[in-house]
């Protein structure tokens, strides 16, 4: 792919395709709540990303940086997931805002707890 004003064509194509699957799942949840939610469940970025180390790596290193990225994706996951139960209670206390800063420091606070518990066992997260 050739550079177009100092971008290369990949890089836009990335942007296109990331920016279109927000758009496509944003558009969703206006018609569809659970539709839009399976959608957003679904790891599209995970999965985009997994095919794009997979296309730019050597194939030296590709199976390994395509292992490990997922690998980290299902420690990294666990943090998060308190977050979709309590962001509605947080939203009827303090609003939308807040419950997004809420969401925020908690899955912070709990990737902080996963490093430490994680680190007990051997893994390096």
């Amino acid at each position: 792919m050739g550079r177009v004003g100092g971008m290369t064509a990949k890089l836009i194509l990335k942007y296109l395709l990331s920016a279109g699957v927000i758009t496509m799942v944003s558009e969703i949840v206006k018609r569809s709540d659970r539709a839009g939610a399976l959608l957003a469940s679904l790891p599209f970025v995970s999965i985009i990303t997994l095919f794009w180390v997979h296309y730019e790596s050597s194939e030296e290193v590709r199976a390994q940086k395509t292992g490990d990225h997922m690998y980290y994706i299902f420690w990294y996951v666990l943090p998060t997931l308190p977050m979709f139960l309590l962001f509605p209670w947080f939203q009827k206390q303090w609003g939308f805002y807040g419950a997004l800063g809420a969401s925020a420091i908690l899955t912070l606070v709990l990737f902080g707890v996963l490093r430490a518990v994680a680190g007990r066992f051997g893994l390096v997260l």
